[in-house]
């Protein structure tokens, strides 16, 4: 009997730490993930060295980078990928955020579990405490935008998104990003963040990078005419060249006479088709395809500048800009179908020449921000810090409400759940204060990240949040 008894607990056991087995690896899975990307967080978060499957090096402290290049194998690991892709997809940046915040909460899930609480249990907790934590954040706002088209009142907001991620430009950067943001701001639609273009141009420093409403093009010009001011311009998405016919045709030539007499007329049609554009008073075109060199001759001599832009997707964003429309062959265009330019010029920007499209009306569709740098590596961090400026933005056209940064909304947080914890009856409870407690783990990230010491910054900041007046805005000062 003894011996029986021995084998059914043993059975018990063994069934009981299986499935324990699978979601304690599964927790772990998560937490790693977690412990990998923490210490890119914050102002002073260390960038990492990512290379990817394809050997391509990336140096960023951008989580949504870094997790995009991992190759994460694990099921549950993928699902925090997943839900941290899905706020770069909505917000566009905190993705750091939701990882932190997942991570640390399934790692107090690890205590709970082994206390003795089943899953069921800490599940009904945490989402007593999620919704609390929605009350909660309503009340904590510190600062409402007023103007989302003022420029003064945007750049707080987006100096903290790139802050985080370019230490020391963030003052220059916001600025900028601020300037291309209210240029294009629409007062009728929503706000599009793929109306704020970045060229990047290797050399100079990070400070020398501009804002110009319009559009840039790292392209030479096809005609002898680099510069055209108040420009009618036409664009083709085929070749600007003569069309070819669709069956082999041949010509019998007796004569030198009709030789001659054949390549003069084809001189006239090319002439003709180019003067009708000329007589439009089109000063400008734009080919999504090859340019021929008859058609350039005839250009240049009626004084048209010849763009050449190789991707369709360019030739969308510039139709858009100088509010134009494609000709899909080569058709003299409507009034309707011109678009218009306030300056379109050949320039050199460090030893780079690119093509710019510059308009100075009040609101253009388009701005485009040249970002310079000495690597390619600096000039893409700078990028992604402007993407999540440009990002911010955006979710301020739709709220303009605003929470206090540097870790104090998260301490708040904890000690208004805390109690809420320690006010619900029943096995819910322990889960609840475990949730507050999730929180703390950002204030101690900053700390650690800063070099500070982390229990010390985490006892002072629950010292001052006791401060009924002006407690909820006290963050760390890094």
């Amino acid at each position: 009997t003894g011996l029986k008894a021995n084998e059914e607990s043993s059975g018990i056991n063994a069934e009981y730490g299986g499935m324990h087995e699978a979601v304690f690896s599964n927790l772990e899975a998560c937490t790693e993930l977690y412990k990998t990307i923490k210490t890119c967080y914050g102002p002073k978060g260390l960038n990492k060295m990512v290379i990817n499957h394809l050997s391509k090096l990336f140096v960023t402290n951008d989580a949504a980078t870094i997790i995009k290049e991992l190759e994460v194998q694990h099921p549950a690991a993928k699902m925090i990928v997943l839900a941290s892709q899905q706020q770069e997809a909505e917000c566009g940046d905190g993705t750091n955020f939701v990882m932190i915040l997942a991570g640390s909460l399934l790692e107090k899930a690890i205590d709970l579990l082994e206390c003795g609480l089943s899953p069921s249990e800490v599940i009904k907790g945490y989402e007593m405490a999620g919704e609390k934590c929605l009350e909660i954040l309503e009340t904590l706002v510190c600062h409402t935008a007023k103007d989302v088209k003022n420029k003064e009142s945007v750049i707080p907001i987006v100096k903290t998104a790139v802050g985080s991620k370019q230490n020391g430009y963030e003052d220059f950067l916001a600025e900028l990003i601020a300037d291309s943001c209210s240029k294009i701001m629409p007062t009728q639609r929503t706000f599009n963040v793929d109306n704020v273009r970045t060229c990047k141009i290797l050399g100079s420093g990070v400070l020398a990078s501009t804002c110009l409403q319009g559009m840039v093009f790292k392209r030479n010009v096809e005609s002898d005419i680099t510069s055209v001011k108040d420009a009618k311009i036409a664009v083709y998405s085929c070749p600007f060249d003569i069309g070819t016919t669709e069956t082999k045709g041949t010509v019998l030539i007796k004569t030198a006479d009709e030789l001659q007499q054949f390549s003069v007329d084809e001189e006239k049609l090319v002439e003709n088709s180019v003067k009708a554009l000329a007589d439009l008073g089109i000063t400008c075109i734009v080919s999504g395809g090859k340019v021929g060199d008859m058609m350039l001759h005839f250009a240049n001599k009626f004084n048209i500048m010849v763009v050449r832009l190789m991707s369709k997707w360019d030739l969308r964003r510039l139709c858009k800009s100088i509010n134009a429309t494609a000709l899909p062959n080569m058709t003299p265009p409507t009034q309707e179908e011109i678009g218009f330019c306030s300056l379109v010029s050949l320039e050199e920007v460090g030893d780079t020449t690119v093509v710019s499209f510059r308009q100075e009306r009040e609101e253009s569709a388009m701005s485009t921000i040249i970002i310079r740098g000495s690597t390619d590596n600096i000039m893409d961090d700078i990028e992604r810090a402007i993407d999540d400026g440009v990002n911010s933005v955006k979710v301020l056209t739709r709220d303009q409400r605003c929470l206090p940064g540097a870790a104090a909304t998260e301490i708040e947080l904890a000690k208004q759940i805390m109690t809420f914890g320690e006010q619900t009856p029943g096995m819910e409870q322990y889960a609840i204060k475990k949730f507050a407690e999730a929180f703390e783990v950002f204030p101690k990230i900053l700390a650690e990240n800063t070099g500070l010491k982390a229990n010390e910054v985490l006892a002072k900041m629950y010292n001052a949040h006791q401060d009924p007046v002006s407690g909820m805005n006290s963050g760390i000062n890094l």
